[in-house]
């Protein structure tokens, strides 16, 4: 039976690839945008059946003719936290994702979303993946919000019961080097510790914490694809869920793990926070992991600094740094 991922080429979406194909499943249909990105480089190491534009896949998908599909792993979005188009999110992000799981539902075939922890804005209301949380949530941007209202609808109408649901809190790792901006900052510090020697981290502006001790849930890519091989093999876990390792560690942290995966002695220089940014930057993100364990996950996440250094050691500083 087949294996669709969305997003294919993609980030998370290209290691779900690597990890179906390390389950010896090759039957795969790639959907995506390449664009002119050097995202195809994803799939390079990659063994898949057929790829297919995105704007091109609705209309086959919905009349069937895939054939047998075993399940759909929905990683395909913009997840720009930037981009200001809202009838483009509403239409990219929300209605082809509510496309997708309703046919998907309607078909019994396993349906696994990529929700996002920027749903949770500035974490004041939590971190909690209960659904009856979901109506405290207040994101902060446009793409926080089109992912929030997918998980109002699968809650409304009754989706959430079969279909699993992914807030992914921070993800680094291997592949995400075609996103620019939005790359994580464990691979900008390995460039910046590589030309420069040092690590720039942002000023504090609250007393409770101080400079680069902000705090954020760092998950490996990895991570985050054994638990969605989990779930492929477990259709009864279902629901909205936190993707992190439940542990907050800061931005300090994050450096030293840096420099000590390059054999670097720290050296961190402390910048002055973008105004824009001061009113509305999180201090402290921290995923509520106890649904995971509920469902009978046996999930052990891959603490900061080892996944640092398989990172930094196995795929930054080799030649082929890809999955």
């Amino acid at each position: 039976m087949k294996y669709i991922v969305t997003g294919g080429a993609g980030f998370i979406g290209s290691a779900v690839v690597w990890q179906l194909n390390n389950a010896g499943i090759e039957d795969i249909l790639v959907v995506d945008n390449l664009g002119t990105s050097d995202k195809w480089k994803n799939l390079v190491n990659r063994r898949y059946a057929d790829y297919i534009h995105k704007d091109a896949f609705l209309e086959p998908f919905l009349n069937g003719r895939f054939g047998d599909v075993a399940a759909v792993i929905h990683m395909g979005a913009c997840s720009s936290t930037t981009e200001r188009d809202a009838d483009y999110l509403m239409t990219n992000n929300y209605y082809y994702s509510r496309t997708i799981a309703e046919y998907a539902l309607a078909n019994n075939i396993r349906l696994i979303n990529a929700s996002s922890a920027a749903t949770y804005g500035d974490g004041t209301a939590g971190f909690s993946d209960d659904p009856a949380a979901l109506d405290r949530l207040a994101p902060l941007n446009m793409y926080g919000y089109s992912k929030h209202l997918f998980d109002l609808w699968a809650r409304r109408t009754g989706a959430l019961d079969r279909l699993a649901s992914l807030k992914f809190f921070n993800v680094f790792g291997p592949n995400e080097y075609h996103k620019g901006d939005m790359c994580s900052v464990i691979y900008k510090s390995f460039f910046q510790v590589r030309d420069t020697g040092r690590i720039r981290l942002f000023k504090s502006y609250r007393d409770a914490y101080e400079d680069g001790g902000q705090m954020r849930d760092f998950v490996y890519v990895k991570d985050c694809v054994a638990l969605i091989g989990w779930l492929l093999e477990n259709r009864e876990a279902n629901g909205i869920m936190n993707v992190g390792t439940g542990t907050a560690r800061t931005w300090n942290d994050l450096a030293a793990s840096v420099f000590a995966a390059m054999d670097q002695p720290a050296n961190i220089e402390y910048i002055d926070m973008p105004e824009h940014l001061r009113d509305r930057y999180q201090y402290f993100t921290e995923a509520e992991t106890a649904k995971l364990s509920r469902l009978g996950s046996p999930m052990a996440f891959t603490q900061l600094e080892a996944a640092a250094d398989d990172y930094v050691r196995n795929y930054l500083q080799q030649e082929d740094p890809y999955l």
